[in-house]
Parts: structure tokens; sequence; C-alpha cells
């Protein structure tokens, strides 16, 4: 059978050069690393291996910004800018001027829509300041059809920005859109339904290959061991679901559906679809990037990959593919320190903001929160309801506290970032002043800037949850694959440092869409998948 699908995808007509291909595909994998495409790459057989075997393969590519989070990255991939210019600092952050009382704000909501606070929001890509390549497409070609599918709202919404013409994403139950006035496909009919019939349903423990039972040690962290989980799931465990193979599948077959029934790339224009695949990064969160359960994840990414792209096949449709991640992730201290990483540690709690300020209140006299923010490493907000002078005070005392403790790289005022030069060259040479200053805005971000030491966790020993995450300024979190394809293309492999940024503006050159204002912060990669960047 495989030969006879390679058989059949060899007969599809190699496009000229010069012709923009009909179907764009970008895929992002949340929290896919370098590192885990460096690990896994010898073990692909499946789509993963299609792009890293044949097509261009930037080794280096970067989340050159300092906050690798989910919204900043994916803020990214398809606008050709900065988090510094698509106001997306973050995946949430405080403003202490909102309306309403909840002053959390979620990256893709509007939260001045009645009702809404923090946890329960309304879906909206309002905050995204800048086009994407989408609506750049749109505007260019109006037959044009733009779509996302995604795990996550936030990486739909981030991808697509503004009206596209369809946009689904799991909602922790089912997938959903924000879409008013949209008319709904057929085939969400029965793609729920089988999708409900899924969940409904236990999913048995995947067999791990001899490979994956090698990284399968077992790790205690707190009250839970890691490392050799298999994922499986009781009936109806939705929140094991995101975090398996089984949700990327989800979203796969969703994105298929909606390319055969909105017959995408057979029009007369070029379309895009925007694919955010989440099950790596919720693996990742739950058990560390590092053991056996991220082995399983990308075995089955892999595969179900490698059946996504026969089905495109198939289709006949001229289509180009980029796969990337939104960012990186570090693993477990508890296993790095077993790899010989000596200096991997988790984040003492007395760093995270509201600790903080308690106890700076104490020590000051002052009531009130004192300091406002999320965890241990990022943006922090001094408390504005304070009069200014004790504000001043508390915010002196903060930061000399902050630059103080062991754990801590740097701290940088909303003044020095202001004041710092925009980022310039090859992201491998960056300062963390710089990493921070592509992540800042002066409108969201906050009243300084926390940036923890390399291997250091930002999650505290006995943090109930997750057991790794991401975010820091460090290459681990920075560093991802950027990999282009298309069908005809020379393959080649590429070591120069590159950023996501770069992908925009090189997709565009490849569908002759024009770079009009804003500017994009990235530059067109002259030959990825046989692109040529001559105006």
């Amino acid at each position: 059978m495989r030969s006879f699908l390679l058989a059949a995808a060899a007969l599809i007509a190699t496009p000229a050069a010069a012709a923009p291909p009909k179907l764009v595909v970008t895929i992002s994998v949340d929290q896919f690393s370098a590192d885990l495409f460096d690990a896994y790459r010898s073990q692909f057989s499946g789509g993963m291996a299609r792009l890293a075997r044949e097509g261009t393969v930037f080794r280096n590519g970067y989340q050159s910004h300092a906050a690798t989070e989910t919204c900043p990255g994916h803020s990214t991939i398809l606008t050709g800018m900065r988090p510094m210019h698509t106001g997306i600092v973050a995946n949430d952050w405080i403003d202490q001027g909102a309306a309403r009382g909840d002053k959390d704000v979620y990256c893709a909501e509007d939260e001045t829509a009645p009702g809404s606070t923090f946890a329960n929001y309304k879906v909206s890509p309002v905050h995204l300041r800048v086009p994407t390549l989408g609506e750049r497409l749109k505007a260019a070609s109006p037959a044009s059809r733009v779509v996302a599918v995604a795990g996550k709202d936030r990486a739909a919404v981030m991808m697509t920005g503004q009206r596209p013409d369809q946009r689904w994403y799991w909602n922790g139950k089912t997938y959903v859109t924000d879409l008013a006035g949209t008319a709904t496909p057929r085939v969400l009919t029965s793609f729920d339904a089988a999708l409900a019939n899924a969940l409904a349903q236990p999913r048995a423990p995947l067999e791990p290959t001899p490979f994956c039972l090698g990284r399968s040690k077992p790790y205690v962290v707190g009250s839970q061991t890691v490392g050799n989980n298999r994922l499986g799931r009781a009936a109806n465990d939705a929140k094991a679901f995101r975090a398996s193979p089984e949700i990327d599948g989800a979203t796969l077959a969703l994105a298929a559906g909606l390319i055969q029934e909105m017959r995408l790339g057979r029009g007369q224009a070029t379309d895009l679809i925007a694919v955010g695949l989440s099950g790596t990064d919720y693996v990742g969160h739950t058990y560390g990037p590092g053991g056996g359960e991220m082995c399983l994840q990308l075995t089955e990414l892999d595969r179900e990959l490698g059946d996504f792209f026969a089905q495109l096949d198939r289709t006949g449709v001229d289509y180009a593919v980029v796969l990337t991640a939104d960012h990186g992730g570090q693993d477990i201290p508890e296993r790095l320190r077993d790899q010989g990483v000596t200096s991997a540690v988790r984040v003492d709690p007395a760093l995270v903001p509201a600790t903080m300020g308690k106890a700076l209140g104490a020590r000051l006299g002052i009531a009130g929160p004192v300091l406002l923010g999320g965890g241990a490493d990022g943006d922090v907000f001094v408390d504005r309801t304070l009069p200014a002078p004790v504000r001043q005070r508390a915010m002196a005392a903060a930061i000399a506290t902050y630059r103080q403790h062991p754990q801590v790289a740097a701290v940088f005022t909303a003044a020095e970032l202001a004041a710092a030069p925009a980022p310039s060259g090859p992201p491998t040479g960056w300062s963390l002043l710089t990493r921070a200053r592509a992540s800042f805005d002066p409108r969201r971000s906050g009243d300084f800037v926390v940036l923890i030491k390399e291997h250091v966790l930002p999650v505290p020993a006995g943090a109930s949850g997750y057991v790794a995450t991401h975010g820091t300024p460090w290459d681990y979190d920075r560093r991802v694959p950027i990999l282009f394809w298309r069908r005809g293309s020379a393959a080649a492999e590429r070591a120069e440092p590159v950023e996501t940024v770069d992908i925009a503006p090189t997709l565009a050159a490849m569908i002759g869409v024009p770079f009009r204002a804003p500017a994009m912060d990235g530059r067109c990669l002259s030959g990825a998948a046989g692109t040529s960047c001559a105006p």
C-alpha cells in the first residue's frame, strides 16, 4: 500500500517554477523545539520524514523573543512581525485600566465584551495589531480563502487574524468558531459525531517502540511519576485527550475535511490553511518533553502527518507546506540532572509576583498586592492604586530584590526596554536585553521584566498541575525547526540562523503577495522550497 501511494504521488504533475502553489499549508506544532526535532529526526518515517528528507530544513530557526509562550509565538508565524509589533507580549497580561474588575487580559479575547472575564472570555483577534499573511492574501486576491483549525483558540486566532473564511478550535469539549454569521461547513456534523463517539470510548495505552522504551525511565515529581506513561485514558477524559496524539489526529482530520468540502486549492486563486497542533505542548507540560510520553506523542504525530499529506496528495492539488513551532520547552530538572545538567533546578516560589509583593508589603509597610503578574519570570506590574511616591519606592525595592536573587539573570525596566535598540542581526548573537526588547510593548508589558537563569524551570517544586514548561529567553525555549516543502523542489539542509518572522515574507514571495505597509520584521528566505525572493 505504501509503495502504491508513493507511486501515485509521483504521478502528480510538478508545477512550473514560477507558478505559485494553489494551497499553502502552515503547520505549527506547539512546543516542538529544535532539540526535539534533532533527537527524533532519525526515527521519523511519516509526514515529518517527508518534510525533513524532501524539503528545505532550517535547523536553527528561532522564536527570537524572550517571552516564549504560545500566543506571542503564533503571532510571529504568519505576520512576519515580532511581539513588540504584533502587540502579543504574552499569553496574558495585566491591564490595570481595564473597565472590568478582572484586570488579567487573555491575548485572544475581547475584554470589552459584556460579561467577559478572564476565565469566561469572548474569543477575538482584537489584540493583534498587524495583518496576517491571510489578510494580505485576501486583500491582493479576494477569491482566495483562508482557514484555520487548531487545538487552541489562540493558535487559530493569531495565525489568521481578522475575518478568515473559517476558523475552528478545540474548546475543551469540541471544536467551535468565533466567526459569527459564518455558515457551518457540513463536515462539522459528521466530525462532531465521530469526535463525541471517540471521546466516549476509553483509549488503550499506546505500545512503545524500542526507541521509546529507551526513553521511558520513571521520575518522581512531587506526587506524580512521569517518564513511562503510555497515554491511555478513561472514557470522556477530555483533559487526557488533549495531552495525547488524539487531539492532533482530530485537528488534522477536521483540516482535511474542510480542505475537501471547501475544495481548497482547486479554485483560480491560492488558498491558505493554518493548522495548530497542540498535543505536543500538553504532553510536554504534563510529563516533560524528555521522556517516553513525548516519544509516543511524536511517533504518532509523524504517522498522522503522513496520513494527512497522503490525503492532500490524492486531491492532485499543488500545495506547499511550512512546519514550525511557537516555542520550545525545558525538560524536568529531575531528568536533566540525571543527564548531567547539574544546574537544572526548579524556580524559587519567592519570585512569584504575588509572593514577592506580599513580602515587600510587609517589609515596607504597604497594604495591598503591591506586585501583579503571573509566574516567577516575565512581566511584573506594580499596583497603580498606590500613591506615586509609594509606588516608586515599592518598584525600586522589588527590582533590587529580584536582581539580588541567585536564580535571576536580569531585570529590565520598561524605560530600559523602550530605550534599547531594535533587534537586528542573527538571533544567535542577541543579548538578553535585545531578546526582552523583542517582546516589549509599552502599552501592555509590565513595569519591569524578570528573566531567570538558564536551566531554572519556572515551575516551583510542589506546584500542582504541570511539571514542566517554557517561557524563558534561553535557546531550549527559543530554537525551533522551520521546514518548507513543495513537490518538485530540491531538498536542502541549511544551518544559518533564521527566525519564524521570516516565514510570512517567504510565503508571500512564493505566492506573489506584495509586501505593503506595515513592513515585516522578517526577510524572505531565498531557495526555501524553491522560493525566489527577487522582486
